[in-house]
């Protein structure tokens, strides 16, 4: 089987530079606590494009400044 990388979350990162708390995201974004340290610790399976946009709104962020293909 090829290997064709995979994507990283870096939402630590933003929520750091940002100094916003994985609490006040959770809650700003209407997110379970689970699926937001799930989206953290990329443990996640299958992206749900909901949950991206609402992360990148309440970060005032871009796509890419959340996550990032690495081969």
């Amino acid at each position: 089987m090829s290997d064709f990388g995979k994507i990283i979350f870096k939402i630590d990162k933003v929520l750091e530079d940002k100094k916003i708390s994985k609490n006040k995201l959770e809650k700003e974004a209407n997110l379970q606590r689970t699926q937001l340290n799930s989206y953290c610790n990329n443990k996640v399976k299958r992206i749900d494009l909901e949950t991206l946009a609402k992360i990148c709104c309440v970060l005032d962020c871009e796509i890419e400044d959340i996550m990032e293909y690495v081969r």
